[in-house]
């Protein structure tokens, strides 16, 4: 076959697409993620770029592919209601329907009103309006998972006004058919039979998480086959997005129910080990699609109007957005962070310009240019959050500083209070010593302090909180963060403020004990080595070796590692070999 004659199929096209698609998001992927600007804009530019390479004629139908890859954004719901127990969302009842309804209106009118400014017409500037006061959930959970703020104040205040958005979306499609068909009155009691449907819906939903759920997968358990429960965990996904499309509701909103009610579930951990996989591929390519799906031929018309837009819609945004959190009395640290987490457009903005341009509420090419819009803004999104420390700072104000320091006068400062945290503090409290136990997780505090630990918010990675915190005046500073970045940050900055201090730290691995060793700390423990020595002692007691001498095999096994490491430090990750047991010693005591 002559190569320079060669013509791909359908289906052989089809591969060429998908590969383009991989090489792209594996190359500029990792870059833009190593450059600080988050994965997510790496995957939109790779989708634009592999666009700009098929000259926009990736497919012929580029928004089959957003819609079909819109499954990611189905997968990373499911993920966050299997995080979300019912009674810890009932809890932000006021978040997602006092402070998110507020958001979604005032936003609306005030871009709609800009809109109304600029000649549209009222119908137009509403879709307008209501369209771009949508964010993209997608991107804003994505970045709280990345910064580890799920459960800051900012991020549930962030994730409640989400979740009232996307609650919207089917109010806001009805909308757009009633404008389109003024003349079509809507009937009382067709509104009621729909409510009634989706309530309906709802509830069957709840009824087979709590009664049927556990028992099928107990039972697909059994057949040792995980491919099976893979498919099981995708089945309960699809079925529930696809039950809340039939009365009404999107796919998204269905599969978020869906994983709350497994959020108690025995088996929610191997759903989510199931799931993550195609959520991260599948959210992935919903990224690279919205890159996909731009029209070329009006950014190339309109590209100076496009990138005037986008910023501007985003300050007012923000700004809109600032203002609604200060109403609803939240710090104003925290009304900063949100405001900069939301001030990008969502991807529903494209369904819904989308239904407007084809029910003839919106000209093809304004629907094309807000489309546009919103894929910038979602560029510029990750570029947000390096004004929050100008911001912060401009006004002279705290980040966090939302907690009462007054009594934090422990002997002892504990920064983290995980599950490492909490069983350090064990010993400490039973000898009688006062300890002040810092944390940054609010979702963890208020548990804490359920069970009656006074646990003070705060960030440890700053000079400024620890001062307050008391470290000028404690014995010894206790480190149990268990991310490693965090870590080392609060060691520096400990060692900054009070170079003499004691310093007991949790190191994640070997690999980040020997860059710890360099702070001079005065104690390390890596996460995993004690609690795996002791295992490797109550196992050769098992075998019959005697509580003594297992006791000096693990300390004579400690103090091998302890050289190890000390070679490590001096020659580098390989040295200090000859201190690891890599087969059985002979002769076997056993034997």
């Amino acid at each position: 076959m002559d190569i320079l004659q060669y013509t791909p199929s359908a289906l052989e096209l089809m591969f060429w697409h998908t590969l383009a698609l991989i090489v792209a998001a594996c190359a500029l992927t990792p870059l833009f993620k190593r450059l600080g600007l988050g994965s997510i804009l790496g995957y939109l530019i790779a989708g634009l770029v592999v666009n700009l390479l098929f000259a926009g004629n990736f497919s012929e139908h580029p928004e089959e592919l957003l819609h079909f890859s819109e499954f990611g954004v189905v997968l990373f719901l499911f993920v966050i209601g299997l995080e979300l127990k019912p009674q810890n969302l009932w809890r932000m009842r006021g978040d997602i329907f006092g402070l998110g309804t507020a958001q979604m209106l005032g936003c609306g009118a005030i871009l709609g009103g800009a809109a109304l400014a600029f000649g549209l017409s009222g119908k137009t500037a509403l879709i307008v309006g209501l369209g771009l006061a949508l964010s993209s959930t997608a991107i804003v959970m994505s970045q709280l998972d990345e910064r580890n703020e799920r459960h800051t104040a900012y991020g549930r205040k962030s994730f409640g006004i989400l979740l009232l958005q996307d609650l919207a979306i089917v109010p806001l499609l009805l909308m757009v058919s009633l404008l389109a068909s003024v003349a079509e009155q809507p009937q009382v009691g067709d509104l009621l039979m729909g409510i009634a449907t989706v309530l309906a819906a709802i509830l069957l939903l709840i009824l087979i998480g709590r009664y049927a759920l556990d028992s099928v997968f107990a039972l697909l358990a059994k057949s040792r086959m995980p491919e099976i429960m893979t498919a099981a965990a995708l089945g309960v996904v699809i079925g529930a997005a696809l039950l809340m499309d039939v009365v009404g509701m999107s796919y998204a909103m269905g599969s978020f129910l869906a994983g709350v009610m497994l959020a108690e579930s025995t088996f929610r951990h191997e759903v989510e080990a199931n799931i993550e996989p195609f959520r991260g591929l599948f959210l992935g390519l919903f990224f690279m699609a919205v890159g996909l799906s731009l029209d070329l031929d009006v950014i190339v018309q309109y590209w100076y109007l496009i990138l005037a837009i986008a910023p501007c819609t985003m300050l007012i945004k923000g700004l809109a957005i600032y203002g609604v959190s200060r109403a609803f009395r939240n710090e104003h640290a925290t009304s900063v962070k949100v405001a900069l987490a939301l001030p990008q457009h969502g991807e529903f903005g494209f369904v819904l310009f989308a239904s407007a341009a084809a029910a003839g509420l919106l000209p093809t090419t304004l629907s094309s240019v807000l489309i546009a819009v919103v894929a910038v803004s979602m560029a510029l999104s990750s570029l947000t959050a390096r004004l929050e420390p100008l911001l912060l700072a401009s006004t002279g104000q705290k980040a966090t500083m939302d907690e009462d320091f007054s009594d934090a006068n422990g002997r002892l400062l504990v920064i983290g209070f995980g599950r490492f945290g909490q069983i350090v503090s064990q010993p400490l409290f039973a000898r009688g010593l006062d300890v002040t136990i810092l944390d940054h997780d609010a979702q963890r505090i208020d548990d804490a302090r359920r069970f009656g630990f006074r646990v003070h918010f705060g960030d440890g990675t700053r000079r400024d909180i620890l001062r307050i915190a008391g470290l000028d005046k404690v014995d010894a500073v206790v480190v149990c963060t268990d991310r490693e970045e965090a870590t080392t940050r609060i060691v520096d900055e400990v060692r900054a403020a009070h170079p003499d201090v004691p310093l007991y730290v949790r190191a994640r691995d070997r690999h980040h004990a020997l860059k710890l060793f360099d702070r001079h700390p005065t104690y390390i423990v890596r996460e995993t080595f004690e609690s795996a020595l002791l295992m490797g002692k109550h196992i050769l007691m098992g075998l019959g070796i005697s509580e003594a001498e297992a006791a000096e095999t693990s300390s004579a096994i400690r103090s091998k590692d302890l050289s190890r490491l000390d070679k490590q430090r001096k020659e580098g990750l390989y040295a200090g070999n000859e201190h690891l047991f890599v087969s059985a010693v002979k002769p076997d005591p056993l034997n």
